[in-house]
């Protein structure tokens, strides 16, 4: 499924950056290295370019700095994002597109797909695991859905194209996400329509 919300800048239907976003567990981070050997782009995942540069999880940052100042973060590397000029692939924080400061400046950074799931989807994919700081309380479900009423119309708005990955497998999200591209004048080579050889294709969660 695709809005139908298209970019006017000829610039980013054709090119730019590929933008994806998407609440915590959606699968930015396994499609985002698929699509980044298919389409022959660099891959970047904003939270671990602000781990790097803070020298530090994001755990430790909202433990010590809160969650306030990791935000501030998110904003600055995504006008460098923005200004970055060479065509790459970038997965973008959970929270990042909540921002009303920082919903204009995704949609001018290029094409922007939604990855999206229900919250039990993400219940399953991410019990057990302990790094996420936003789900370290007593009913994490209860949360997950709380913060995605509170998401899913922030991602909406920034999407140019909608994908459901719920049960899919990951080489179907990645044909679907290739095709809606080329459906808005992505040029993509036909060799990137064949499975991937890189990885198990159920392992769709990060």
């Amino acid at each position: 499924m695709s809005n139908t919300g298209h970019k006017k800048n000829s610039e980013y239907q054709k090119g730019g950056h590929l933008v994806l976003i998407g609440f915590m567990g959606s699968g930015k981070t396994s499609i985002g290295r698929s699509l980044s050997y298919k389409l022959k782009r660099a891959f970047y995942d904003t939270d671990k370019m602000i781990e790097e540069r803070e020298g530090v999880t994001i755990s430790e940052i909202f433990k010590t700095k809160g969650e306030k100042y990791f935000r501030e973060l998110e904003t600055q590397v995504l006008r460098e994002v923005r200004d970055d000029k060479i065509p790459r692939i970038y997965s973008l924080g959970g929270g990042t597109p909540v921002s009303l400061q920082n919903q204009p400046l995704i949609k001018t950074i290029g094409t922007v797909v939604y990855l999206r799931l229900q919250p039990e989807e993400v219940w399953e994919r991410l019990k057990g695991d302990t790094t996420r700081p936003l789900l370290q309380c007593e009913d994490p479900l209860a949360k997950i859905r709380s913060l995605m009423k509170l998401r899913s119309p922030a991602y909406e708005r920034c999407a140019d194209i909608i994908i459901d990955n719920g049960s899919k497998e990951r080489d179907d999200v990645i044909k679907e996400i290739l095709e809606e591209l080329q459906n808005r004048g992505w040029e993509i080579p036909p060799e990137s329509y064949k499975p991937s050889p890189d990885a198990d294709n159920t392992e769709n969660k990060e």
